[in-house]
């Protein structure tokens, strides 16, 4: 007498003695399955806002070269920083100098900056953070569609009090980017870097700056920066 389930294509019982439902001939996923993981993999992803009146906000992320926005965990711990050393966010003039997905600006707007300019030169991206700042009513909030370190060579002196610096990372743009910002600055404002790499203290000091804090998350490494006397 054969053994039940042997060879009688009936399913395989599991530990507490139920059937489970026998996978497709060779264990291959249906064209359905594989239809709905492709579109699962290939839609964008999102990341959220964190605090103020935005909070839960979600920001799209499309699949684009070189666009990683700042995580949660990292911004948290930004905001933390910057809520330690400044207090009130009101009277803050804030530059997002590459802005992608908008989170480092669009989380200082939500939190109560008095102004923000957000800097992006993907106009694909540029135009979908302007569809969000309009669903926000983000009135606060400057767009601007430009190449980010031309821009800012235009741009007049000292007219920051914060300023996010997050350059695709394989462009190298870290130490252009560092100086740009040293200019747009006020003498005791604070500008944000995050990179491949930590920047020590020696090598913050001969790009001009003081190193406040600085932290790593995984691959990523953030900074908080002020600018030392010319």
């Amino acid at each position: 007498m054969s053994k039940r389930g042997a060879g009688t294509g009936a399913a395989p019982r599991g530990p507490d003695g139920s059937r489970r439902a026998a996978s497709p001939v060779g264990g291959r996923k249906s064209a359905r399955s594989l239809a709905t993981a492709s579109a699962r993999s290939a839609a964008p992803g999102e990341v959220r806002i964190i605090g103020g009146r935005w909070k839960r906000t979600p920001l799209a992320v499309p699949d684009r070269p070189g666009l990683r926005p700042t995580g949660d965990r990292v911004r948290g711990t930004l905001f933390n920083w910057l809520t330690h050393l400044l207090g009130d966010f009101g009277a803050l003039r804030g530059l997002d100098l590459f802005a992608g997905s908008g989170a480092l600006g669009l989380e200082l707007a939500s939190r109560g900056a008095a102004s923000v300019t957000l800097v992006e030169r993907d106009p694909a991206l540029a135009r979908q953070l302007a569809a969000t700042v309009a669903r926000l009513g983000g009135t606060g909030v400057e767009l601007i569609c430009a190449e980010a370190l031309a821009w800012a060579a235009r741009q007049p002196a000292a007219g920051f009090d914060l300023v996010f610096l997050d350059p695709p990372f394989a462009a190298g743009l870290q130490a252009e980017a560092l100086a740009a910002a040293r200019r747009l600055a006020v003498p005791d404002g604070l500008v944000y870097l995050e990179g491949p790499e930590p920047l020590g203290a020696g090598a913050a000091a001969t790009a001009g700056y003081e190193l406040v804090r600085a932290a790593t998350a995984g691959r990523v490494a953030f900074h908080l920066l002020r600018p030392t006397g010319a």
